[in-house]
């Protein structure tokens, strides 16, 4: 039953995982690059300082996605094994 559903998700992830880390990189650089002019560009203190942070966030946001995509495709093995286990067992309800 869950094998029947699971599957064509897991297809699906794993078809659009290359790409999406690819997207995600090219995205990440290229506005890591806006921000790195922006603040180099800054004449101000109070901008220098905004572009900065601006710049900072960005670049953890950006490691944490790619982090994330890459933990999502190393336990996608893992979770369709579990989904394949959960197969085979018989659900039982608590209000039975």
């Amino acid at each position: 039953m869950f094998a029947n559903v699971a599957q064509p998700i897991i297809d699906l992830l794993n078809q659009i995982m290359g790409p999406l880390l690819g997207i995600v990189g090219a995205v990440g650089a290229l506005y890591c690059v806006i921000l790195g002019v922006k603040f180099a560009k800054a004449e101000e203190p109070q901008e220098r300082e905004k572009a900065k942070g601006a710049l900072k966030n960005a670049i953890i946001g950006f490691v944490l996605i790619f982090v994330l995509i890459l933990v999502l495709n190393r336990l996608m093995p893992v979770m369709s094994e579990w989904v394949n286990q959960q197969a085979g067992k018989t659900i039982v309800s608590p209000q039975s």
